[in-house]
């Protein structure tokens, strides 16, 4: 760094509300960096096992053939691989090179099965649960805690709250100052060495990553367990009351998922399922004709949905059979085609049918939204995602290392408030906004707070005893 830069630095480091910024952001930094990295390092790796090489199956080359087995025939060749198992779900071939896949569900374990639809050779044969998929989402929600609304579930939303607080302060920091411009604040100088470089590193990618940050953690917190499901998801659901005169059952869509992953479109998880067993409804199927996979596959591309789909039986005797096409799913790359469609067991007549322009507009922002989060647009998608997540594991060391290069010997090296400080009535009140925007994080900044508060002059003053 040239002389005249660094007093310019050395000056603005000195005045008040950038040193009382600068402590936060530590504070906010030593808490939610090693979060940061294992979301970014889970992150990874479920857009490795969904967006590269999914593990059920999925992307397995077949042979085209002039001919192939009935969806019956298919479903009968995966039951026969497990007697005693029932039907579960069909899942149409992405094409003619493609298998299909099959869920069968047995009292020990569901299985899933990728077959070739051509003449019902089994590709592959794993476990539903117990997927690198599953195990990297519970992480990346829960930290293999709880469950959604356990523990793990509030201390990651806690995280992500207190990350919009050290996204803010490090772009307060990084905010050129003193005849500094916009462009110099937005490339590294190379030119440094040492600790100066590091931060050179360190901000330019914060102040570059800033907006897709932000959207990553606003998307990522829309499931968590306060902010997501009690306030956005709650404002933001499908009301079954669009559905004329259809009787509800006492189940949400989200007793569809399976596990910690999510396969029900988030607008749709807290909307309580129909029912069958009613006159209710349009009609769907001829009357007649036995409503089952092979007949409901062929009313889904009657209904115009094309390319791969999802046809999930019914869980009980009240329950529905449901064709459904969303990006939550991996079954299409344009979550705006999203369609949900739920058809009476026993009269074949449809109940209900979702697209994508009914949603709310929350909740439509929400769908493209999470399948930009989850790398279900294209590869395009999956290779900026996977450079994001290098992007934030290296911002996290990055901070490690400029804090460790400049830490007094001895001590936590916190950055020191100057003597005298008084908080401005602004800080003060986007401090309170945050916090009541994102409870738990707010919840999190009024402890932190209040420990600040209670530490003596000393270790907290610049120019106190000992700094």
């Amino acid at each position: 760094m040239s002389s005249t830069i660094m007093p310019q630095q050395d000056a603005v480091a000195s005045t008040r509300l950038y040193r009382a910024v600068w402590r936060w952001h530590f504070y906010a930094g030593l808490i939610v960096a090693p979060f940061l990295v294992i979301l970014a390092v889970s992150g990874l790796v479920m857009l490795f096992v969904t967006g590269v090489a999914p593990e059920y199956g999925d992307w397995l080359k077949v042979t085209p053939q002039a001919r192939q087995l009935t969806v019956t025939q298919q479903v009968d060749k995966a039951l026969a691989a497990h007697p005693g198992g029932r039907l579960g779900k069909y899942v149409t071939p992405w094409g003619p090179d493609y298998p299909a896949l099959v869920r069968v569900d047995l009292d020990t374990g569901n299985r899933m099965l990728a077959l070739d639809p051509h003449d019902g050779a089994i590709l592959r044969d794993v476990a539903e649960a117990g997927t690198w998929n599953e195990f990297m989402t519970n992480v990346h929600g829960e930290l293999l805690v709880g469950g959604n609304g356990g523990p793990g579930d509030y201390v990651v939303e806690t995280a992500a709250s207190l990350g919009i607080t050290l996204l803010l302060t490090g772009l307060y920091l990084w905010w050129p100052r003193n005849g500094r411009g916009l462009g110099a604040a937005l490339k590294p100088d190379l030119a440094l060495r040492g600790r100066a470089l590091w931060r050179s590193l360190h901000q330019t990618l914060g102040a570059w990553m800033s907006v897709v940050l932000l959207f990553f953690l606003l998307s990522g917190l829309a499931w968590a367990g306060v902010w997501g499901g009690k306030m956005m998801q709650a404002w933001s659901t499908f009301p079954a009351e669009k559905w004329d005169n259809v009787p509800l059952s006492d189940k949400a869509h989200a007793s569809m998922n399976h596990g910690a992953t999510k396969e029900v479109p988030w607008t749709l998880e807290q909307t309580l399922l129909p029912k069958s067993g009613s006159t209710a409804g349009i009609e769907g199927l001829p009357e007649g004709v036995p409503v089952n996979a092979e007949s409901l596959a062929a009313l889904g591309r009657a209904l115009g949905i094309a390319g791969r789909f999802q046809i999930a039986a019914p869980a009980d005797e009240a329950g529905v059979w449901t064709l459904s096409q969303d990006s939550m799913s991996y079954d299409s790359t344009n979550p705006t085609a999203d369609r949900t469609v739920h058809v009476d067991q026993y009269t074949g007549r449809i109940l209900a049918d979702v697209k994508f322009a009914d949603y709310p507009v929350f909740g439509k922002l929400m769908a493209v939204g999470i399948a930009l989060h989850e790398g279900q647009l294209g590869w395009w998608n999956v290779a900026l995602n996977a450079l994001f997540c290098l992007a934030v594991i290296f911002a996290c060391v990055s901070g490690v290392v400029m804090w460790w290069l400049r830490r007094p010997v001895g001590r936590i090296g916190v950055p020191a408030y100057p003597r005298d400080f008084r908080l401005g009535f602004g800080v003060a009140l986007i401090a309170l906004a945050v916090g009541l925007a994102f409870p738990l994080g707010g919840a999190a900044i009024l402890a932190l707070a209040i420990l600040d508060f209670l530490l003596p002059a000393r270790l907290k003053q610049a120019g106190a005893s000992g700094h």
